[in-house]
């Protein structure tokens, strides 16, 4: 037997563990001291902070290390290469130009939610960026009359879009539809009973309840009908000498389906003008036309509709179908919006001049109702068919795969149909038929897949199902695909997680 033979045949050597391996102390003490690593911020570094920021990051950088060391997620052959100077000052520095950061950044919604409240739900169009860009700067001509030079209501632009837009005699704005409910209601029924269908008095995020903003407006609640129906007789039956409104409120984000029904908005009109009372209709969703007739499996109510039933105020929102910035829409006759006008609360829910600036612009798109697929951004996402979501996704998938390829294939990159939702209480029910593109990276968990796209510098919104990352190409923008990509490789490369 030859000796090369004889070595392979005798055991193997044990392994020799590194210094420190099994020594939770010694591991600890190996940290580098504060007062060594502060010696190396030299000037670049006190360009970016002063001396007393970087202590302050570099001790929270070691103690970061520490806690790794005492869970046990931390060996010596990780933490050799993690207390080194350079590498704890890097770890300083990023939180550092973290908190520099601005912390409403642009994300990237792959969620397939249009409307996404978290993530600021409506995309603004382009040509709302181009008026702020045109004239937010300098001053503005808010509340000015250009013809007399005398002082006139700010929302006068906006008004005259919507008067155009719904036939409505006038218009006003606020900060966002919770205040124009509550506006509405102090303006028009303080100290008097305004009349609600049970099965109306809904509860939206944030615990916002219609029956908690009647109390704070001052107007008295009087509730009529069950849970799931409610009659004319009903509401007739409940008006007293004290009632001054009859109300709907539209149940945006949940539906009754099977045994129930509800009062037709132009039967609640007939009996208030019967009795001498208004009528208020909190629409929620705010729909300037009909998203039904252009392929959208569902619709929400015109606001046009319920001025013609003959309704004295209508309330929506100016973020959810209109897509513009949030705000809260008021439109009706010219006493109601003169009450709302007049009333003290007013001033406090009005809305700036950007806004303004923003919605205007956004309004004006509607005139040209031909053309919103390709200047409205919720519009096109909205009635994008599922053909259409599908050859997006694939233009991502190969996007993705190409990233893909370049990090030794560590991601499988796949296309599936998927549903996806309008969002902000808007059509509840209704699912969108689109398409998603899955990753699932070898050796990582999903959700940790998933943190890592949200924390990239443009941060990326995804849905897990299954234990499989998805993204869901409708609500995912063409300019986006790059930053995308750049994301993915940052999360599966060693380093740049």
């Amino acid at each position: 037997m030859s000796e090369t033979s004889s070595n392979l045949s005798e055991p193997l050597p044990p392994p020799t563990p590194p210094a420190g391996a099994g020594d939770i102390q010694a591991l600890l003490r190996s940290l580098p001291p504060v007062g060594e690593l502060i010696e190396g911020v030299g000037e670049t570094e006190l360009v970016l902070a002063p001396r007393e920021e970087w202590l302050v990051e570099i001790r929270q950088s070691l103690s970061d290390l520490r806690a790794k060391v005492l869970s046990g997620s931390m060996g010596p052959v990780v933490l050799a290469r993690a207390r080194a100077p350079r590498a704890v000052l890097a770890a300083a520095r990023r939180r550092i130009e973290r908190r520099r950061d601005p912390g409403c950044v642009r994300v990237i919604n792959a969620t397939g939610v249009v409307l996404h409240t978290n993530l600021g739900r409506a995309a603004l169009p382009q040509a709302a960026l181009d008026a702020l860009q045109k004239h937010a700067p300098g001053y503005q001509l808010l509340a000015a009359d250009a013809t007399g030079g005398e002082r006139s209501p700010r929302e006068r632009h906006v008004e005259a879009l919507f008067q155009q837009l719904t036939g409505c005699e006038a218009a006003t704005v606020v900060n966002n539809n919770a205040s124009a409910t509550m506006l509405a209601l102090a303006a028009l029924a303080e100290d008097r009973e305004v009349v609600v269908a049970r099965g109306q008095l809904v509860e939206i995020g944030g615990s916002y309840r219609i029956p908690d903003v009647m109390r704070q407006s001052g107007a008295l609640l009087r509730e009529v009908g069950t849970t799931n129906r409610v009659h004319l007789n009903d509401y007739e039956n409940a008006i007293t000498d004290q009632t001054t409104l009859l109300m709907r409120v539209h149940t945006s984000n949940y539906r009754v389906e099977g045994f129930h029904g509800e009062v037709s908005i132009e039967d609640m009109v007939a009996l208030a003008k019967a009795y001498g009372v208004r009528v208020v209709d909190d629409l929620g969703s705010g729909a300037l036309l009909s998203i039904a007739a252009h392929g959208v499996p569902g619709e929400e109510p015109l606001i046009r509709t319920s001025l013609e039933a003959g309704v004295d105020l209508v309330t929506a929102s100016g973020d959810k179908l209109i897509g513009g910035p949030q705000m809260g829409i008021m439109v009706g006759t010219r006493e109601s919006i003169a009450r709302v006008r007049a009333h003290p609360l007013f001033r406090a829910v009005r809305c700036d001049k950007l806004t303004l600036i923003a919605m205007e612009a956004v309004l004006r798109l509607f005139l040209h109702p031909e053309k919103l697929a390709q200047t409205h951004p919720t519009f096109a996402m909205l009635t994008a068919t599922q053909a259409q979501v599908r050859k997006q996704a694939e233009v991502l998938a190969a996007r993705l795969r190409a990233t893909n390829a370049a990090t030794s294939g560590a991601v499988r990159v796949d296309v599936i149909d998927a549903g996806d939702a309008v969002g902000a209480g808007s059509l509840p029910t209704v699912q969108l038929p689109g398409s998603a593109v899955t990753l699932v990276a070898a050796g990582m968990e999903a959700g940790e897949l998933a943190r890592r796209l949200r924390e990239h510098r443009s941060p990326v919104f995804t849905t897990v199902h299954d234990h499989i990352v998805h993204l869901h190409a409708r609500t995912v923008q063409p300019d986006e695909v790059e930053e995308i990509a750049s994301a993915l490789e940052a999360a599966v490369v060693v380093g740049e997680a």
